[in-house]
């Protein structure tokens, strides 16, 4: 008899062999997009290093609360433990990653490793910093704000960007902007014409779960200040523009280099010269 198939998939994906004596990079990666998305930026790597990816969406306590109304049953501290426990023991220097949310989990982890096991470069993609500034009560995620990402998160899943017109969606409920959307997605090509809006409001409750879910597992968390320099790379449209550090400057006491990389918080992770730019500073090259 065979036995049961796992269906959920791995928490470790490796997209890159490191070879002997390589550079390892590990990216936490928070979900929203597929975590082969990292592809392009494997590739670009140097030779010899390599590229693994550790998935959030296959740990299930964080997976499903997007799916159940954005209540996840563990912390920050709790899937930092998960995430190491999952990585290899490493046999020289490597890079500690994090996309977005998955910044917040990278700093945890670095500062949950003995001195001597820490990563040699941490290094974190268009993250907020989880500080009092940045941590909002869920009804102060406005919904013209929350459209204005779900289009560019709609853009990067579907290839085609959303383009909306500057104020589009200002002081709209949504009921009232998700029309104004999906005008746009299907303008673009992103969306079929014949696209529901039922249908288009049931991806975005889930995609909202998921900025709930993260933002509910900040509130409580408490950082401690990065045990090494970080390096932050912001992307051009990235969710808060205004904020060059993206607050994060109070929890680098090591030191904070800033550096900006074209595309926007979603489609940084593949956009030929974004990739570019983050592959040399995953190194440090």
């Amino acid at each position: 008899m065979r036995p049961p198939r796992e269906l959920r998939p791995p928490v470790v994906r490796r997209f890159r062999d490191a070879a002997p004596g390589g550079h390892m990079v590990w990216f936490v990666h928070p979900g929203a997009l597929a975590p082969t998305v990292y592809r392009a930026l494997a590739g670009a790597l140097p030779e010899g290093d390599g590229l693994t990816v550790l998935d959030l969406g296959a740990v299930p306590e964080y997976a499903e609360a997007a799916l159940t109304g954005g209540r996840a049953a563990t912390t920050v501290a709790g899937l930092a433990e998960r995430l190491l426990a999952a990585m290899e023991p490493q046999p020289g220097p490597y890079t500690l990653a994090g996309w977005s949310f998955g910044g917040v989990l990278a700093v945890a982890m670095a500062d949950a490793l003995p001195a001597g096991r820490r990563p040699a470069r941490l290094v974190l993609l268009d993250s907020i910093a989880p500080t009092e500034e940045y941590k909002q009560p869920d009804d102060a995620l406005e919904p013209g704000l929350l459209l204005g990402w779900f289009s560019m998160y709609l853009g990067a899943k579907r290839g085609r960007p959303v383009r909306l017109a500057p104020g589009a969606l200002d002081g709209r409920s949504v009921d009232d902007g998700l029309p104004v959307v999906l005008d746009a997605a299907v303008a673009s090509g992103a969306l079929l014409p014949d696209t529901p809006l039922p249908g288009l409001r049931k991806l975005y409750d889930t995609y909202v779960d998921g900025l709930l879910r993260n933002n509910r597992l900040t509130a409580p968390h408490r950082p401690a200040p990065a045990p090494l320099p970080v390096v932050l790379v912001k992307a051009e449209r990235s969710l808060i523009p205004g904020d060059d550090t993206l607050g994060w400057l109070p929890l680098a006491p090591h030191g904070l280099t800033v550096h900006l990389c074209p595309g926007d918080h979603y489609t940084m992770l593949d956009h030929p010269d974004a990739v570019d730019t983050i592959a040399r500073l995953l190194r440090g090259a």
